[in-house]
């Protein structure tokens, strides 16, 4: 599973570089300490993504540590990508296949 989810880690790098939603700076400390679900009250999910899921993610892989066996972050990410259309499909299939993927729903 494993080696799976980090080709998947990799191609949502990859996704958001494409869909040019990757960002230089990281968000604020104060918006990186939020304490909500993805932390919606203070940066877009897919700074939440990048700088906050991709490296726990990746910090886990490296540690050779336990994975999180059930997520869920495709309703939000469909939500939250709703005003960007059709372009985004590829990206909400990668997170579709991380979810299946660490859930265990392969």
């Amino acid at each position: 599973m494993s080696n799976t989810v980090k080709t998947l880690l990799g191609a949502l790098e990859t996704e958001l570089k494409q869909q040019q939603l990757w960002r230089s700076l990281p968000p604020s400390a104060s918006a990186m300490a939020s304490t909500m679900p993805f932390c919606y009250d203070t940066m877009p999910l897919e700074q939440w993504l990048q700088f906050i899921f991709l490296p726990r993610m990746q910090a886990l892989l490296d540690a050779k540590l336990a994975l999180p066996d059930k997520i869920s972050v495709l309703p939000i990410a469909e939500e939250a990508f709703k005003p960007l259309g059709v372009r985004l499909v590829p990206l909400l299939d990668i997170i579709a296949q991380l979810d299946s993927a660490l859930s265990g729903n392969r």
